[in-house]
């Protein structure tokens, strides 16, 4: 049986199972205690955009959709994240058994996985899938969703109109989730970094997939755009849930990352 083993455990998030159930513990004490209306806890939710920085920046704002992916009761998170490592001419999707978490492994899809590359004529790149961008996302999946089964993504050069026929057939299926990873602008100023990254919430927010090209310099976007076609064709309401920048955790506002969560109901 073969292993996904995380790659990043222990430097994006915690390796010990009770760091990191005292870190949720505290995002979600933050979550209740700052938000206006409880009622949005209670959302569910089968797409989501999430960051995939460090917990310790990005970790709250991940947090928010993953909790509300975790109301839909959903079977299968399909997660989906821009490849930094390796260049990959398109998309790979795991073939292996198992996605190792802190928190227990969590099992892949492989029935989910090889029809995905049957169908859309996807591939297995191996050496792809040590990708922080999905990886981090999995903790997550096992606190809220822990008896789901999981499948990996991982695009290079891609066309967003492939991923979203592949997001549009997930989403038809009532049991089945889609996580889309992306962080947004890197290493502006605080100011700058906001200006940016407030064209890919009017874009999300808008479902305006042609806006996304306006100066939104998400590591994702292609991701992103993908889910924004995908969810014009599926008549899907985007909600943005939080946005906050590495200076809200670090105090440096001279050189920034820009985070976003958002979710489609």
């Amino acid at each position: 049986m073969s292993v996904r083993h995380a790659a990043v455990a222990g430097q994006f998030y915690p390796a010990s199972p009770n760091e990191l159930e005292s870190m949720f513990a505290r995002f979600n004490e933050m979550l209740e205690r700052s938000i206006r209306e409880p009622k949005l806890l209670n959302t569910k939710t089968r797409a989501v955009i999430v960051p995939h920085a460090g917990y310790v920046y990005s970790g709250f704002t991940a947090n928010v959709a993953h909790r509300l992916l975790g109301n839909s009761g959903v079977e299968r998170v399909v997660v989906i994240g821009p490849s930094h490592r390796v260049y990959l001419n398109g998309t790979s999707v795991s073939e292996q058994d198992l996605f190792e978490t802190p928190l227990g492994d969590l099992p892949i899809d492989r029935a989910l996985a090889t029809e995905i590359i049957k169908r859309f004529g996807l591939g297995f790149a191996p050496e792809a899938h040590r990708e922080h961008s999905t990886e981090v996302q999995m903790p997550f999946i096992k606190k809220y969703l822990p008896k789901s089964r999981v499948v990996e993504m991982v695009y290079g050069d891609e066309e967003p109109k492939n991923l979203a026929s592949v997001i549009e057939w997930l989403l038809r299926d009532e049991m089945t989730g889609v996580v889309i990873s992306t962080d947004l602008s890197h290493y502006y100023d605080i100011n700058r970094a906001k200006a940016l990254d407030a064209i890919c919430l009017d874009a999300v927010s808008r479902v305006d997939p042609a806006a996304l090209h306006r100066g939104c310099e998400a590591c994702g976007k292609i991701g992103v755009e993908a889910m924004l076609i995908a969810a014009k064709d599926l008549s899907l309401e985007p909600m943005i849930l939080d946005y906050r920048t590495s200076a809200d955790a670090s105090g440096d506002e001279s050189q920034v990352v820009g985070y976003m969560s958002a979710a489609f109901i």
